[in-house]
């Protein structure tokens, strides 16, 4: 007979390691399996945005994630004849507890969270490979091989691809992976630099391209980024040539030594036509994958499994409807095609091959970096946009304005910040937070049991102060993912009614 369970991750990355301390958080029946025998020592992402550090807070791995990166707060662009100093996140970010990018590489990343798991008695089957998936009906019919080679078939209600970019779960679901390959070949190395500043980005900018160094710490105190030229030598990938490419690039004086790593590999944009058939999901890589411009791929990646996770908790446990799950690649695949456009434009600022963008580098970006220091409303919107705290989900069937819309405040499907009262939305909370602002006596419990009826063990009522988290809202019902789904400029008891009798039905096990 199959083994039945809810739910089976296959892939133990960032974004299947998240989505597993999620479930767990739930108490959700699950296995996470990965075909590689050993976790990654080595990786290409290396940057944990503010709105990923918030997300994790609630597991309560964010605080070792800060201890073991680097927090970078400055940018120095290194021009043919200056060099100017970009801060990063100082503007647009006063509404998080992290205001700046985390330096981390991904194979501490995965060991935190790892470690998160192993105190909770979840452990990684290495070695364990999907070999075959069949949709029968509402569930999935897997087959699974170990390391000794022994086959099992597992029947799950869930099925979820964690894979990455050449993910079994997306070929056996027959969803497209569309998109295309770019003619550029990159060059990557864990390494010391002698003649850098700390604590800073350090990048360099020709017509050929630009040359990257991130502050690193572990496993080397430097990740250099940089584009193959098109007349280097092909092959290996060694210390000398990458110190010809840095010279090359404008780095000169910088000596190149002692690397841990190096490799060189292609970058693609694509992305799956879709986030979900029957009862498999794609997410993170395996759903999309884009140039590293940013620092997207990761954080999209975990933000993917922390937005899947609590819904499918809330299904197999009877306290949400089957329609929630529909939510996910509404509300995600807008958000992986607008990582794919951006990181696009950014690659071909950088790194695109034409010859008014070469032109560009080469001429105008010196002339104009100066002053695009000091233009704070742009940089503002773009901090937002690359740290992820502008990501919404306003127009999700899962977001509803009761009333007249609040003028001030997030709106339904923005992202809760945090509120000076100390209260912050938790990712691993099995439920809900109804935020109620103003006088005790709008909000006395006879006229709230109806609403919460049946949805005691779901719901978390904060009774807030009257200057409230936003002048002018009476209620907001905030998701376990930290945006809100349901808000209210007046007190409105019955738009709150009909919102929780849709997406918290009260035959809850």
């Amino acid at each position: 007979m199959p083994v039945s369970l809810d739910v089976l991750l296959v892939g133990a990355g960032p974004t299947g390691l998240a989505l597993a301390a999620q479930l767990r958080a739930y108490g959700i029946t699950f296995r996470l399996v990965d075909r590689s025998l050993d976790r990654v020592r080595e990786s290409r992402a290396l940057g944990i945005q503010p709105r990923t550090l918030e997300a994790l807070a609630g597991f309560g791995v964010t605080e070792r994630l800060v201890a073991r990166g680097n927090p970078a707060m400055r940018v120095r662009l290194h021009l043919p004849r200056r060099t100017v100093s970009v801060p990063l996140f100082d503007i647009g970010l006063t509404d998080t507890p992290y205001p700046f990018l985390l330096f981390l590489s991904q194979a501490e990343t995965e060991s935190v969270l790892g470690e998160h798991l192993a105190t909770r008695g979840v452990s990684v089957e290495r070695g364990t490979e999907l070999v075959r998936l069949d949709q029968q009906g509402p569930h999935a019919l897997c087959r699974l091989r170990g390391r000794d080679g022994t086959e099992e078939d597992v029947v799950a209600r869930y099925v979820v691809g964690c894979d990455g970019a050449h993910s079994t779960v997306r070929a056996q679901a027959g969803i497209d992976f569309e998109g295309y390959a770019y003619p550029q070949t990159y060059l990557l190395a864990d390494l010391d630099v002698d003649g850098l500043e700390p604590g800073a980005v350090h990048t360099y900018m020709t017509g050929a391209g630009m040359l990257f160094f991130f502050p690193l710490g572990s496993p080397a105190p430097w990740r250099m980024l940089a584009i193959r030229p098109s007349d280097a030598p092909a092959g290996e990938v060694t210390l000398p040539l990458l110190q010809q490419i840095a010279d090359r690039y404008g780095a000169r004086g910088l000596v190149l030594r002692d690397p841990v790593w190096m490799t060189d590999f292609r970058l693609h944009n694509r992305g799956a036509a879709r986030y979900r058939s029957g009862p498999c999901f794609l997410a993170g890589d395996a759903a999309h994958i884009h140039s590293p411009a940013g620092a997207q791929g990761m954080n999209t990646g975990i933000q993917d499994a922390l937005n899947l996770g609590w819904k499918i908790a809330l299904v197999c446990r009877g306290a949400a409807p089957e329609e929630l799950l529909e939510t996910y690649g509404i509300e995600r695949a807008p958000v992986g095609r607008a990582v794919r456009r951006f990181t696009d434009r950014a690659f071909a600022i950088g790194a695109g091959p034409h010859p008014l963008l070469r032109f560009a580098r080469a001429r105008l970006v010196p002339r104009i970096a100066p002053l695009a220091v000091r233009a704070t409303a742009p940089r503002r919107r773009v901090f937002r946009t690359v740290s992820e705290l502008a990501i919404h989900y306003r127009r999700s069937p899962a977001s509803t304005t009761g009333g007249r819309p609040p003028r001030h405040g997030p709106r339904a499907g923005d992202r809760l910040p945090d509120l000076p009262q100390g209260l912050q939305a938790r990712t691993a909370a099995p439920g809900w937070h109804l935020l109620l602002t103003g006088p005790p006596h709008l909000w006395p419990d006879q006229r709230l049991a109806p609403v919460l009826d049946g949805r005691a063990g779901l719901i978390t009522v904060h009774r807030l102060d009257d200057r409230g988290p936003w002048p002018d809202v009476a209620q907001g019902l905030v998701r376990p993912d930290g945006h809100v789904g349901y808000v209210a400029r007046g007190a409105d008891l019955e738009g709150l009614r009909a919102y929780a009798a849709r997406w918290l039905p009260t035959d809850t096990a």
